[in-house]
């Protein structure tokens, strides 16, 4: 179970970049197997102490195996985690343009796989040790401000108009289709798609999905936290109207259209997740 868990905001410059830090120390006594939803975000893990395994259903060799320190995203399906003792660390949540620049490497080369630090340049790995000998969250997030920032400073900017998609997609939610996206960007359809999915790791239909996806569960996980103790109707809290009036304000054709996404994306019905105990440590 989470024991402890802080949030740190980075240095204003970075915040274009990181949203948040989260600093976290946990105990699980027996196995504690969580179920992470998909997303169109890169999750940066830098831990210490217990290690996890990072398992997708969908191919053993995608994962990551007793590791506390990795890198996974975007993905397009759900995973899960397991781990058992005593761990803490880090979580820095990443858009897709802000890992593509701080990493340097196109995504295309991490999209569906969780990869452990130490295979994607030294400075992560010393980066993790540094956090683990630091004593107080406060100096954790302070040294996260200062290697974000050498990165920043020494790899090159995100291509113009590939950076004005993202930024379209994401502001319209995902409701913006491609063929509006490449005319807004004066590219070619398959030429949008093609450099999308290289340079961020997912093509812009799949995105526009998870974008959607990305809305919806957060009003699940907000129902969980804002419902009555002992509320048997949790739906009745996402908007007042259900699955099918919060499917119709998230952009989906009807609300078989949103469980159909849950279960891809989030490997569970929406009902199942707005229960106590359901939901994944990913962000809603």
């Amino acid at each position: 179970m989470l024991t402890e868990a802080v949030i740190g905001l980075p240095d204003p410059r970075l915040r274009r970049y990181v949203d948040r830090y989260l600093g976290y120390r946990e105990q699980a006594a027996g196995p504690l197997v969580r179920r992470e939803a998909a997303g169109a975000f890169v999750v940066l893990i830098l831990g210490w102490g217990a290690p996890l395994d990072v398992t997708d259903p969908r191919a053993a060799d995608r994962g990551a195996h007793a590791t506390n320190a990795f890198l996974a995203g975007p993905f397009d399906g759900w995973c899960a985690t397991r781990t058992a003792g005593e761990g803490a660390g880090v979580q820095v949540l990443l858009t897709a343009p802000a890992a593509r620049r701080l990493l340097g490497l196109p995504l295309g080369e991490l999209a569906n796989r969780a990869v452990p630090v130490d295979r994607l340049g030294g400075w992560l790995a010393r980066l993790r040790d540094e956090l683990a000998g630091l004593p107080d969250w406060a100096g954790r997030f302070a040294r996260l401000d200062a290697a974000l920032a050498a990165r920043l400073a020494v790899t090159g900017p995100v291509d113009a108009r590939l950076l004005r998609a993202w930024r379209l997609l994401d502001g319209s939610g995902g409701g913006l289709g491609v063929g509006a996206l490449a005319e807004e960007v004066g590219w070619s359809r398959h030429h949008l798609a093609v450099r999308f999915r290289r340079e961020f790791g997912l093509p812009p239909k799949t995105v526009a999905r998870l974008l959607r996806f990305q809305r919806a569960y957060a009003a699940v996980g907000h129902t969980l936290l804002t419902a009555p103790a002992g509320d048997a109707h949790p739906a009745a809290g996402a908007g007042g109207g259900g699955w099918a009036e919060l499917a119709a304000r998230c952009g989906y054709y009807d609300q078989s259209h949103l469980i159909r996404e849950f279960r891809e994306f989030a490997g569970a019905t929406p009902a199942t997740l707005a229960r106590p105990g359901s939901h994944s440590s990913n962000p809603g």
